[in-house]
């Protein structure tokens, strides 16, 4: 018992990746309608952006915590207008492979400057310890990630819809058409919504340097599985891509406790099982792709 629970445990740790890094992608796509490839690299970019200051300038994780997403999300939005912003009005086709390089350029950059190798990281002396919950101890780390992605899917869903602004960027991810035809500019939001949806996945990448490989291809290992969360969840939806992190990280985690060999690919067959009864995904509108 104490196994199953640990394990479940685990899930909810993996799914907080998924969750965070699922929430920019689909706010991304919401707002623009661009499957954004380069999401994982980006991911790859915050656990080397965390190693590289701390290697290079000796500046602490909590410091890297604060400095790397920003740093990404003003990259993110430089990106979004040099690039992805002359493309949104053709075939979604032509920002799919744009980002889709960019990913293979940002990892091949990377792998050239410091191989294929995993650098090291280790955990913050203040999350050093363990935590113990009575029928198992588990890393204090591990829990503190847990909480955080909480706390932060909590804080990004206070302001979507607490705030105007909040309301707005949410009225412009869902409804973007609608939203302009009442008189909102759209085009004034895109830019540092993409921006924000990138400094996600770079706060997730710096979350996962102590704990995971910190090498060039952990983004592209990742960035399958969250699609197939955010096609669960529901394309463009805020609420579901969260929860639906949560619930792939848990199957996942049951999944490689009672059948290790399938571990790996039952988030894909539960994809299959949503698209088949719900194509519009778990907290999708059934009318569109963008709820």
């Amino acid at each position: 018992m104490s196994g199953l629970l640990q394990q479940l445990v685990n899930g909810l740790v993996s799914g907080s990746f998924y969750a965070l890094l699922a929430l920019g992608l689909s706010v991304i796509f919401g707002m623009l309608g661009v499957v954004n490839f380069a999401h994982g690299a980006f991911y790859m970019l915050g656990a080397f952006g965390a190693f590289v200051l701390l290697d290079g300038f000796a500046l602490s994780w909590w410091l890297a915590l604060l400095l790397v997403p920003l740093l990404l999300g003003l990259f993110g939005m430089l990106f979004e207008r040099l690039f992805v912003h002359r493309l949104v009005g053709l075939d979604p086709l032509y920002n799919f492979l744009l980002t889709f390089g960019v990913a293979l350029i940002l990892q091949d950059l990377v792998r050239l400057k410091y191989g294929v190798t995993s650098q090291p990281y280790t955990r913050p002396e203040l999350l050093s310890g363990s935590v113990n919950f009575g029928l198992f101890t588990y890393p204090a780390y591990q829990v503190f990630v847990f909480a955080f992605s909480i706390v932060v899917s909590a804080l990004v869903w206070l302001v979507l819809t607490r705030t105007r602004v909040g309301m707005i960027v949410r009225a412009s991810t869902e409804r973007p058409e609608l939203t302009q035809a009442l008189g909102i500019d759209v085009r004034r939001w895109v830019t540092p919504v993409f921006g924000f949806g990138i400094a996600l996945a770079g706060l997730a990448g710096v979350l996962a340097a102590p704990m995971r490989a910190v090498n060039s291809n952990m983004g592209s290992d990742l960035v399958i599985v969250i699609f197939a969360v955010v096609v669960i969840g529901g394309l463009g939806s805020v609420f579901g891509s969260v929860a639906a992190g949560y619930i792939v990280g848990m199957l996942s985690a049951v999944g490689n406790f009672y059948v290790p060999a399938l571990s790996q690919s039952l988030v894909f067959v539960l994809m299959a099982l949503v698209l088949l009864l719900r194509p519009a995904g778990l907290f999708g509108r059934e009318e569109g792709v963008r709820a």
